[in-house]
């Protein structure tokens, strides 16, 4: 297993357990909602970085992506 997808495979983890503290979701249904979600596309393409993020920040926008049905960046 590469750096890369180490690091995937750690944010991925650390996404799951996070939602299902926040909502409450099982792991099978945090994880359903995660890898049906547009950030784990991106979040899987090494060409994107997002890997490189960290955890919270891949959360922050996970999070935005189910509440607006999209991914939304904020302006810094």
């Amino acid at each position: 297993m590469s750096k890369a997808e180490q690091l995937m495979e750690y944010i991925i983890r650390d996404i799951i357990e996070y939602h299902a503290v926040d909502t409450g979701a099982d792991m099978k249904e945090a994880m359903s909602q995660l890898y049906n979600s547009e950030v784990f596309g991106k979040l899987n393409d090494a060409e994107t970085g997002l890997y490189l993020c960290g955890s919270s920040y891949v959360y922050d926008l996970f999070h935005d992506e189910l509440k607006n049905g999209k991914i939304v960046q904020q302006e810094i």
